[in-house]
């Protein structure tokens, strides 16, 4: 498994976030075993809407440019859902790039 890093802004940290985000991510270091690192940011916003404010975003270290992502829903756990869908795919396609080379 890749190494992860997470960061806080705003947010007290968590053992439970942090699991749970670790059990998402290694779907994409299962699946894509180039991604070496996965940096993820978690932040709390001031926002109107209900449906936002918890703020995640992840950083993945792969060769190539850099991947992010990020989203903001109404649980951290939606966002990191959203956000580790959106990544996997970026991934899909950057997959596809690495094999017509």
């Amino acid at each position: 498994m890749g190494t992860v890093i997470f960061e806080y802004k705003d947010v007290k940290a968590s053992e439970r976030l942090e699991a749970f985000a670790e059990k998402k991510l290694n779907k994409i270091f299962d699946r894509y075993e180039f991604v070496i690192r996965a940096d993820v940011f978690f932040k709390t916003e001031n926002t109107s809407n209900d449906e936002t404010g918890k703020k995640c975003g992840i950083r993945l270290s792969a060769p190539g440019p850099r991947l992010f992502s990020e989203s903001s829903k109404n649980t951290f756990e939606e966002s990191v859902d959203v956000t580790v869908t959106e990544l996997l795919r970026q991934l899909e396609k950057r997959k596809q790039k690495m094999k017509t080379y």
